[in-house]
């Protein structure tokens, strides 16, 4: 009999933990409403997670921003994972595929075999894309090139990364590629839905 008791009170922690998440990102997204005006806001502090915003099907985002050319977007992949790519305008972003072929793809065919729903974009505090047109460039220069993808050491956010800063170092996670977008660009990162 006290399986079903240790459920139950899995299931009530996870309610919780979930409510406490969705709170935290109602403030979240309340502080950057009231503080749009405040230059200090969106820019990086010395100690302070880069990202504001992390991108999820599960919780509730209130902006929906068009993208830039050369923004950067993502979508989830099994509730654990993101996949990124670059925004090259006329319905298209740039992606390495898991095959390691870097290719142009649809907004429909990007979330297609994936398990997110939602497409979103890198933003600073006034929901302005984070984006840069020289990466665009750069990833459009290698379409249908062929890299050697491994799952951790060549992956979508690496070529990504190279994109925004050829010859840097390796990265490997999205965490990482955020934290170095966010020095890149002195702003921390919010992940809006993508109006496209």
């Amino acid at each position: 009999m006290p399986l079903p008791l240790l459920w139950l009170g899995a299931v009530a922690a996870s309610l919780f933990a979930v409510k406490e998440l969705a709170d935290d990102r109602k403030e979240q997204q309340r502080k950057r409403r009231y503080s749009r005006d405040a230059e200090s806001y969106s820019k990086l502090k010395r100690h302070e997670s880069p990202i504001a915003t992390y991108p999820t099907d599960l919780l509730s985002t209130e902006e929906k921003v068009k993208p830039e050319i050369g923004s950067l977007v993502c979508c989830g992949i099994g509730g654990l994972l993101e996949h990124t790519g670059i925004w090259v305008g006329d319905n298209t972003i740039i992606e390495l595929d898991g095959n390691g072929l870097i290719k142009p793809i649809s907004v429909q065919r990007f979330t297609k075999e994936r398990s997110g729903k939602n497409i979103f974009i890198a933003c600073d505090s006034k929901a302005k894309p984070i984006a840069n047109e020289v990466a665009a460039s750069r990833a459009q220069k290698q379409i249908f090139q062929c890299l050697d993808y491994h799952v951790i050491e060549n992956n979508c956010h690496q070529f990504i990364w190279q994109c925004f800063r050829p010859n840097d170092s390796n990265l490997s996670t999205f965490k990482e590629l955020n934290i170095r977008l966010a020095k890149l660009f002195d702003k921390k990162i919010y992940w809006d839905i993508c109006d496209c």
